[in-house]
């Protein structure tokens, strides 16, 4: 199973859709907990792969050396703004299977959202790394109104990394962050969508598959009998927080659905699929595909029901389109270009949540 092991609760940024640092309400800024009794939790599954994440994990990059020192998992990933990628020693570097680093595309989008200077310095760490570095690294962006998600996705393709993901911002949402949702995902996401899809089916007629994670996860779950939201939340994916709690998904710590126990309590046979969506996903006819998009969305519903639906809509919109990739790539797989296997990302649990 993926456990999303928070290092602390602060963060460097704050982030006009996140606000930053973790309350300490929700969760203490600190490890509370001995690592000792981490390492007898995890070491009770054999195919744990651990997820470092925060607030920003790389403020506290001795902890996180530490805990791959002494946890028995198979894989490490992290998820980080960038800043510090250039401290991670490079013995530890390359034990890392996965490196998602936030960035939302252009410059001036980036800069926009998470703060002036911070695209140049996020770039600048991510190529100070890239010839040191083995693994898969990701651009992870948030995708929100000022957003052209052709041109930002194809923007972060130009640069040194291997994949690039997104999450549209609409779990939850300051107030001002959207003036016209509707009109957004009218005129310029779902166009941008299909744009992006031409884009990707001519690549794969040049023999280049595009490192996009939403299609290529999409595309994977296509053919696999896959069940639930595809992050696994709540099924085989879970998040220790620094008092040592257990939550089904990483957001929303306050939330008492989302606390299952605790790493002295349960063991990870007692927490394995846990919590499940609500409809109307489950009766929807790409729910196989999406298998719900997001438990926290599903449960919270914090755009009430008509929001909801309007978010589904892009959903469906992407579904469709990788639909019609799908064909080319039948095509190319019977004619021998590829392997069928070559579209299905990603390997294993490393975070990204396929459905934006």
């Amino acid at each position: 199973m993926l456990y999303i092991v928070f290092l602390t609760g602060i963060c460097n940024l704050h982030c006009k859709y996140c606000g930053g640092t973790i309350p300490e309400e929700v969760m203490p800024h600190e490890i509370q907990y001995d690592l000792r009794d981490l390492r007898d939790f995890i070491s009770q599954d054999n195919d744990a792969i651990i997820a470092f994440y925060g607030g920003e994990p790389l403020l506290r990059i001795d902890e996180m050396v530490e805990m791959m020192n002494i946890l028995p998992a198979k894989r490490f990933v992290v998820q980080t703004n960038g800043f510090f990628l250039h401290r991670i020693p490079e013995k530890y570097l390359n034990r890392l299977d996965t490196i998602l680093v936030s960035i939302d595309g252009r410059r001036e989008i980036t800069d926009f959202y998470r703060g002036n200077g911070v695209y140049d310095l996020v770039v600048d760490r991510v190529k100070k790394i890239r010839s040191l570095y083995h693994g898969d690294l990701i651009a992870r962006m948030t995708v929100t109104e000022k957003s052209d998600i052709y041109r930002d996705v194809r923007h972060l393709l130009s640069l040194p990394f291997d994949h690039v993901h997104w999450q549209l911002n609409v779990v939850w949402s300051p107030d001002g962050m959207w003036h016209d949702f509707d009109s957004w995902v009218d005129k310029s996401y779902n166009p941008g969508i299909t744009k992006l899809t031409d884009y990707f089916i001519s690549e794969i007629k040049k023999g280049h598959i595009p490192g996009i994670v939403p299609f290529l996860g999409v595309i994977k779950r296509m053919y696999n009998n896959e069940y639930g939201v595809p992050c696994g939340a709540g099924r085989d994916s879970f998040s220790i927080t620094t008092d040592g709690r257990i939550l089904a998904c990483p957001i929303g710590g306050e939330f008492k659905w989302n606390e299952l126990g605790d790493i002295w309590s349960k063991t990870p046979h007692d927490i394995r699929n846990s919590i499940d969506v609500d409809e109307p996903c489950k009766s929807c006819e790409i729910f196989k595909i999406c298998g719900g998009r997001c438990l926290f969305a599903n449960k919270e519903r914090l755009w009430g029901e008509e929001g909801f639906q309007k978010i589904c809509s892009t959903v469906k919109h992407l579904v469709k389109e990788m639909e019609r990739a799908k064909i080319t790539i039948k095509d190319l797989v019977a004619r021998g270009k590829y392997r069928l296997k070559d579209f299905f990302y990603p390997p294993f649990n490393n975070t990204t949540e396929i459905i934006p």
